[in-house]
């Protein structure tokens, strides 16, 4: 039997704590604070594949390849598509059989993921320089030339259908999910990241196949690479992605869905609500609080990030050390005060277009009555100068946090490889050293 891949679908598999986008951030920014930011290199192929690099030493090629798809951009009747194919990759292709694309990926000597999100399907991968050729062929033949076998769909969708049950039996892993899709009812972000088990059976290759014909276009693949030099990724680039064909000056490109055009167009609409799961047998009592946020091209989305660096918070047990956020505000007014709170944190999502903002907590059930109230009140505080707003130590010091957090998150070059990719999807952000 062969050895499952490291998956990292991502925020539904852990509790949720999240720090602003890495791509916020300019490595280069803290090399020296008056270091000019070495920009990353972009070349774009004759069929609109955009190729980015940064060049960051190292002992390592870090590369991933971005697709601008993404359960975002799935229909009701596409719906747990991106789910599927993050879970279908690195399978069988027209050039390698299963055990051979297993033998290549061991031959690597590190790991191949890919990742599903709202708005990018990820394939990354870090490796000595000589396999950086071999990483991205295999990372093409998945992308361009799956085979998508009858029994590869039914052994996908069966672990795809214990995962689904896995989450959904863990209330901090599906509130966040849940969260998505009552702010965002039946539209863009709101489109369920999960593959809704009523669509397991409804997904196969032909509905798969069309999903890649619409979305895994060359204008919509950014190719980005950390260490290696410029040219030597778009010629790999060329060779292995130059085959997709240009799409056309004008009109749709052939062979798209129907609602093709609405759904790539779509501006994610923010309608709230609300929503009670009763399940009496849990220990805790589980709540979320969110307000529209920002998307990650505003200007004020470090504000915002620092906001909920601000807040912060976390669990009732902490094993200490410097760095924690022990002296945030969830900590000394609502964890450190009122010993039935389990977990209390701010959270912050960001997208293209718009964002969630907001406060998670976990209860004994016996203090389930003044959760809500506990909550609205640290909410309260912040407008409220004259009753506890905003000190600037306070200010300070979830400034310094964020820019640690920040930093920390870039020691990773599979992190770091995000960054130049982040660039091509929209406006570049500002500097991070700006207060």
């Amino acid at each position: 039997m062969r050895p499952p891949f490291t998956r990292t679908a991502g925020s539904l598999l852990r509790r949720q704590a999240p720090v602003a986008s890495s791509s916020l951030l300019s490595r280069r920014a803290y090399a020296s604070a008056a270091a000019a930011e070495v920009p990353a290199q972009v070349t774009t192929l004759p069929n609109k594949v955009r190729v980015a690099t940064e060049n960051i030493p190292g002992h390592f090629h870090s590369v991933g390849v971005y697709v601008d798809a993404g359960s975002r951009y799935e229909s009701h009747k596409s719906s747990g598509t991106s789910h599927l194919l993050d879970r279908l990759a690195f399978k069988s292709t027209n050039k390698h059989t299963d055990d051979e694309m297993t033998v290549l990926v061991d031959r690597l000597g590190s790991q191949m993921t890919c990742s599903s999100s709202r708005e990018t399907i990820m394939y990354q991968s870090t490796v000595f320089p000589q396999s950086l050729p071999l990483a991205l062929e295999l990372m093409s033949s998945t992308i361009l030339h799956p085979n998508l076998l009858p029994e590869e769909l039914e052994t996908q969708k069966d672990a795809a259908a214990y995962e689904i049950r896995e989450i959904w039996a863990k209330p901090e892993l599906i509130l966040p999910e849940i969260l998505h899709t009552v702010a965002f009812r039946d539209n863009t972000l709101g489109m369920p990241l999960l593959c809704p088990e009523s669509q397991l059976n409804v997904l196969g290759e032909k509905e798969i196949r069309q999903f890649m014909t619409d979305w895994y276009r060359p204008e919509r693949i950014v190719v980005a690479g950390v260490g290696m030099p410029h040219e030597e990724l778009v010629e790999l680039t060329q060779k292995f992605f130059g085959e997709l064909p240009a799409p056309p000056t004008t009109g749709l490109p052939p062979g798209v869905s129907p609602d093709f055009a609405q759904l790539a167009s779509a501006r994610a609409t923010y309608t709230g609500g609300q929503e009670y799961i009763l399940k009496p047998e849990e220990e805790f009592v589980h709540l979320y609080v969110g307000f529209e946020g920002l998307g990650v091209h505003d200007p004020d989305i470090y504000a915002l990030a620092t906001l909920q660096t601000l807040l912060g918070g976390g669990g009732s047990f902490s094993a200490g050390g410097p760095g924690k956020g022990m002296y945030t505000r969830l900590y000394t007014n609502v964890l450190n005060r009122y010993h039935a709170v389990d977990y209390c944190a701010g959270f912050h999502h960001c997208y293209a277009d718009s964002g969630l903002f907001g406060i998670a907590m976990s209860v004994y059930p016996q203090f389930a009555q003044s959760a809500a109230n506990v909550l609205s009140h640290q909410l309260d505080l912040l407008t409220r100068p004259q009753k506890g707003g905003i000190t600037q130590i306070e200010l300070s010091r979830a400034k310094n946090m964020l820019k640690s957090q920040l930093v920390m998150a870039l020691e990773s070059r599979l992190t770091a490889v995000e960054d130049p990719d982040s660039r091509q999807k929209g406006p570049r952000r500002g500097d991070v050293r700006e207060d």
